[in-house]
């Protein structure tokens, strides 16, 4: 384990605002450059406007038609946290604003891999859609979205992640990371995404009458925000003030019980109180037993937790997540085992020896846990980690972590640019990326993203800091 050097903050100059606190509180605010009480006013008010996202209201206008046509629109979710809350997001949103035919479709990580898949398209055919919408994923499913569009299916992307050089030939794209769009918050989750969708929906439909028509009453997004709270949370992007808004609004309804029943069932399993709640449960107590349905069995499981309002088979759900929980954390301490172990074995855990990109790989380790080892193994060495597992006989999935410096799938992309079919597939963005390679580019891979992060890496980039408040 490298050694941390404890940072302090350096504090600066406040308004009056912070006079009135408590020290501690005056340090801690001056300490990450809080100037004024606006800075720390996470009241809905404040939230971005979705207007400012582009294409949004092309999004919005696709949806109207979908639903005053109803049309049977198909959500394709990603298996994660952030997009299992999405797709739930999703659902929810669009029956309260009157849509009669949503069904939603996951990929199973083991059979078809990531995103909107030309496989994932043919399976979602069977469910007849007019209308395919993708939540967290979609921005690199060029082949998926064309053989969609062959059949005159709809397609309109929701992603957060980063595009690569080209884009999918989607119906509508909303996406805060297009190269022109202007949305100044890049930190949105998937969740993110799809909330900022459903709210300018919810503005068009209300300038055409709709609620009204339809004998509806006009939908309360903010009823959904401990969905838009957990995804954000548990995707660990980075929490700048649209996002502080947006979880800080999902907690407290969390903790007046004003949640989906799931929640609150995941919360019991684990012996919490919703009326305590804060921010890193979120991350460290639901987020990783939803994410325990992704990881080794089937994601429908934790969207179905997260979607039905039947009290009794939620708490069922739950009890089925715990159980997976507790199964991966079992796996993932085996596999941390083996990975420290080759560690001390090369003789690696020193300083001058330790490659600035590391790749690890067993035959045998869990595809599911191996992002979960790539963050431990990250930590233990403050370095770029890229944990692989077999997809198959001949090829190797691999899961990417990376630390402040490093721009991972700037890297990768870097290593495909230049060694061209080494790389299979990829994406991801700053701190986190998958991909796959054959198995027999192993080494040669591992060579190059050592030589990739050391050309990149900034000269403090592996000093493992704890910064302090005093």
């Amino acid at each position: 384990m490298l050694k941390k050097n404890i940072v302090r903050r350096t504090p600066q100059e406040t308004e009056s605002f912070a006079q009135d606190l408590h020290p501690v509180l005056q340090r801690v605010y001056a300490g990450r450059a809080v100037s004024s009480a606006k800075e720390i006013d996470y009241s809905l008010s404040n939230l971005l406007s979705f207007r400012l996202l582009s294409n949004i209201d092309q999004a919005a206008s696709l949806l109207q038609t979908a639903l005053e046509q109803q049309k049977r629109i198909v959500i394709v979710a990603d298996y994660d946290a952030d997009g299992a809350t999405a797709c739930a997001l999703a659902i929810r949103g669009l029956k309260l604003m009157g849509a009669k035919q949503v069904d939603y479709i996951v990929p199973d990580r083991f059979i078809h891999g990531y995103g909107l898949s030309p496989e994932i398209v043919e399976q979602a055919a069977e469910l007849e859609p007019d209308l395919l919408v993708t939540v967290d994923n979609g921005i690199s499913s060029i082949e998926g979205v064309a053989l969609a569009r062959s059949r005159n299916i709809e397609v309109l992307i929701t992603d957060h992640h980063i595009p690569g050089e080209a884009l999918p030939s989607a119906d509508v794209i909303v996406n805060p990371n297009l190269e022109q769009d202007e949305f100044p918050s890049k930190s949105l989750a998937g969740v993110g995404v799809m909330f900022y969708v459903l709210a300018a929906l919810r503005d068009i439909l209300r300038e055409n009458s709709w609620f009204a028509e339809q004998d509806i009453a006009e939908p309360k997004l903010s009823a959904l925000l401990d969905l838009v709270a957990l995804g954000t949370v548990a995707d660990v992007v980075k929490l700048d003030f649209n996002n502080r808004i947006l979880v800080e609004q999902g907690l407290l309804r969390i903790r007046q019980g004003l949640c989906v029943p799931g929640i609150l069932a995941l919360l019991r399993s684990a012996k919490r109180s919703a009326h305590e709640l804060v921010s890193s449960d979120l991350g460290f107590v639901v987020g990783p037993r939803l994410n325990a349905a992704g990881r080794l069995t089937d994601m429908r499981l934790g969207i179905e937790c997260l979607i039905s309002d039947d009290l009794e088979r939620v708490n069922e759900i739950a009890a089925r997540l715990e159980r997976l929980n507790s199964e991966r954390r079992e796996i993932q301490a085996e596999m941390e085992d083996e990975a420290v172990a080759e560690l001390q074995a090369l003789k690696l855990e020193e300083t001058d020896s330790l490659p600035f990109g590391l790749c690890i790989y067993r035959q045998h380790w869990h595809q599911g846990v191996i992002g979960v080892l790539a963050s431990k193994m990250k930590e233990h060495t403050q370095r770029p980690v890229i944990a692989f597992a077999s997809e198959s006989e001949h090829t190797l999935k691999g899961s990417a972590r990376s630390i402040r410096g490093v721009h991972i799938r700037d890297v990768i992309d870097a290593i495909a640019t230049r060694r061209p079919g080494i790389v299979s597939k990829f994406g991801g963005h700053a701190m986190a990326a998958g991909l796959s390679i054959a198995l027999e580019h192993y080494d040669e891979f591992t060579r190059l993203f050592d030589e990739y992060v050391q050309r990149g890496i900034e000269k403090t980039g592996f000093d493992s800091e704890l910064v302090s408040d005093g």
